[in-house]
């Protein structure tokens, strides 16, 4: 198994946990009382949103994995150019070379 494999394993791991917990945590849903201001309410809206955001990273990181089971990871897959290592580094899900990310932004 690649070092780079490791990290995503790794990373993807830890996803899993606060998955986990989050899912948790928000098993009992908090009252919502007309007029009342509960912050346990917001709380548990907050931890929803989070979770939504932690379940698409797991996707892509399986996606990235999936991506280096193929071979492909580390390629782009607009232009197939290679990824600089250094975006990999920070973006390891990601399936797009810095020329093409910065093209799709305009």
């Amino acid at each position: 198994m690649s070092d780079k494999t490791r990290d995503l394993q790794r990373e993807l791991d830890e996803l899993q946990a606060r998955i986990a917990a989050l899912e948790a945590a928000l098993e009992e849903k908090p009252d919502y009382g007309l007029g009342e201001g509960d912050p346990a309410v917001t709380r548990w809206e907050l931890n929803r949103a989070v979770l939504e955001r932690l379940r698409e990273r797991a996707a892509s990181l399986n996606r990235a994995r999936s991506r280096m089971n193929h071979g492909t990871y580390g390629v782009c897959a607009q232009c197939g150019r290679p990824i600089h290592p250094d975006r990999l580094a920070v973006l390891p899900d990601t399936k797009l070379c810095i020329r093409c990310a910065r093209a799709g932004e305009n």
